[in-house]
């Protein structure tokens, strides 16, 4: 059935206003707007109405008997909807969890092991937000953050998730065509999928090859590429040599998408990390919730 009938909604919130406070001026500086535009929403309620809302004089106004009766319902019915959308936005508030992460953790490894997280509750609402340009991660806005450290970052509370092993990879079809890739000198004589990285702490080919004390090696051939999930999408595509991540790269190589052309690996001392704010405070059900089985599900 159709509720009618109903007077003009911006002009209600504008009569409540005006009528609690007996002044259009303090109306309109509690809703942002110019005491003309009160004015002009109240006139055009009574007109609506057909009934003057207001006595006005010289420098005050005053409610008219009809005016009163109808403030009456009017704050009633608003504070009732104000009640409810805010149970509604607090029930929401609650029962969402944000986590903030870079875009090659939430697409290989956040993303795939969320249908196992919804399975067990599914009242929880995740919001994945995904940004690798974070400079202060005390600045971030979320609940948690995900991110690979080399060492915690100051004022955070730091949860060392897994510590990471960077290694090359390539496509079966790759290495069938470039078996030198088995041997240290064979990597130069390849393509290598070269990440321009935007996140700070992420290892590279220069990086990699200097730890292991191989020495400075350069590719035949090389394509940068800005996004550690377009590079390995590269990779899987049979373009080159990629340095893969394990925790990222691990489904791949286990249904031989990806393969390791040798045993070079690179044991980081960082580690991927869960990140939340220091301070005091208990964090939300949910949020605890999630903490919990992240890292039960290690």
């Amino acid at each position: 059935m159709k509720i009618h009938p109903l007077p003009p909604l911006n002009s209600l919130v504008a009569f409540e206003a005006a009528a609690r406070h007996l002044s259009f001026t303090h109306a309109a500086s509690e809703l942002n707007v110019t005491q003309g535009a009160i004015s002009r929403q109240v006139r055009h309620l009574e007109e609506y109405l057909g009934k003057p809302l207001f006595e006005r004089g010289t420098r005050t106004i005053h409610l008219t008997p009809t005016g009163s009766r109808y403030y009456e319902t009017v704050r009633d019915s608003l504070l009732h909807v104000a009640r409810s959308t805010d149970e509604i936005r607090h029930w929401r508030g609650d029962q969402q969890v944000t986590v903030v992460t870079s875009t090659a953790l939430a697409a290989h490894w956040l993303l795939p092991r969320v249908p196992q997280f919804k399975s067990r509750f599914e009242d929880i609402d995740l919001r994945i937000v995904a940004d690798d340009q974070v400079r202060d991660f005390s600045r971030l806005e979320c609940d948690l953050a995900l991110y690979y450290c080399s060492k915690p970052p100051k004022d955070m509370r730091s949860t060392p998730l897994f510590a990471e092993e960077v290694f090359p990879v390539c496509s079966p079809a790759y290495l069938a065509r470039h078996p030198q890739l088995t041997t240290v000198d064979g990597l130069a004589d390849c393509t290598w999928l070269w990440l321009e990285a935007t996140q700070r702490d992420w290892i590279g080919w220069p990086e990699w090859l200097d730890r292991l004390g191989l020495g400075p090696l350069m590719p035949r051939q090389r394509i940068n590429i800005n996004s550690y999930s377009l590079l390995i999408q590269s990779a899987l595509s049979g373009q080159g040599v990629a340095l893969g991540w394990h925790q990222l790269v691990d489904d791949h190589l286990l249904t031989g998408a990806l393969v390791r052309p040798n045993s070079l690996a690179l044991k980081t001392e960082g580690s991927f990390c869960l990140l939340e704010r220091a301070g005091p405070g208990s964090p939300r059900q949910s949020v605890r919730k999630f903490r919990q089985w992240l890292t039960e599900s290690l």
